[in-house]
């Protein structure tokens, strides 16, 4: 099933008359793969239009008239993708200011600069024989600040470049 092109260029047509579109995204497992950095730069968009296909997508002319932006949240392919633009619209949404109790939260969230973000605690500072690390309880936040990059890179290693290492490795084999 492919979505026929009159609708849908009716429909974006009508869109358009009303305001200007920054970006006319279509979804699709072929599109250029969804990222922090794409969604920081979506952010300061003013108005963005997001088209989802379903099944085989849409008529090949609509991508060529009137889509700006293809966009995939991965290697996978989904029934439609309402899914993959509610990802891009939750990741977009939340670093526009305001959305955020705290606006700078958004800042030390993972990807924002290249890692993943480190582990978290909450109290009790001991569980069940397990604890908080020291450095966190001292309050000390130049150390603090110290230990969490060192986590995030010990983070980004082993659940990263180590897991895409063995997934390049077994696929070798």
């Amino acid at each position: 099933m492919v979505m026929m092109i009159e609708p849908i260029a009716r429909c974006i047509e009508a869109l358009q008359k009303e305001r200007t579109y920054d970006e006319i995204i279509y979804m699709t497992p072929d599109g250029e793969t969804f990222d922090q950095s794409m969604a920081n730069a979506l952010s300061l968009s003013q108005n963005l239009l997001i088209l989802c296909g379903h099944y085989k997508g849409v008529d090949e002319r609509v991508r060529e008239k009137f889509i700006t932006k293809e966009i995939s949240i991965g290697d996978f392919v989904l029934s439609g993708g309402e899914l993959a633009a509610a990802v891009v619209a939750d990741a977009i949404i939340r670093l526009i200011p305001g959305v955020l109790n705290d606006e700078s939260s958004a800042l030390t969230d993972s990807f924002q600069d290249g890692l993943l973000a480190p582990p978290v605690y909450t109290r009790p500072a001991e569980y069940d024989g397990m604890k908080v690390p020291d450095v966190l309880l001292s309050g000390h936040e130049a150390k603090i600040d110290e230990w969490r990059f060192d986590a995030s890179v010990r983070r980004t290693r082993e659940r990263r470049l180590i897991c895409s290492a063995n997934r390049k490795a077994e696929k070798a084999i």
